[in-house]
């Protein structure tokens, strides 16, 4: 993902954080670490990411970050699954704990686009914006 979007994801969740909301992310590059960054600046005590499997399971890139997260959730009961089975049941978990869902994806993205529209069934507001 370009730098361009990821500056503009930390922009909008230093935002949100500021006005007062609890953003809840995964612990993924990208994106979610973008927005993790984002939150952190505004207030770490506002930030939960809850990752798909284990803290241990998580790329190197990502941990350093990951451990300085105060209120992190691991699921190591989910390392024998696939990393997209176990980031599916990480996100229904996300949306569970939610009240709006902002999702950044590609067309593509079908585990994220799933997400989306479980999160619309549960009647939960949802915005989501494409990169392509």
């Amino acid at each position: 993902m370009p730098i361009t979007h990821q500056n503009l994801i930390e922009m909008m969740t230093y935002a949100l954080v500021l006005s007062g909301n609890r953003i809840i992310t995964s612990g993924a590059t990208g994106t979610n670490s973008a927005a993790i960054r984002g939150a952190t600046k505004a207030d770490p005590n506002l930030l939960t990411v809850i990752l798909p499997q284990s803290l241990e399971r998580q790329p190197l890139e990502s941990r350093q970050q990951l451990e300085q997260v105060m209120h992190l959730v691991e699921n190591p009961t989910n390392d024998n699954l696939s990393l997209a089975e176990a980031s599916y049941l990480c996100n229904k978990e996300i949306v569970s704990r939610c009240q709006q869902l902002i999702c950044f994806a590609f067309h593509d993205s079908h585990t994220l686009l799933q997400t989306c529209r479980d999160a619309e069934e549960q009647r939960k507001v949802v915005t989501l914006f494409y990169f392509d």
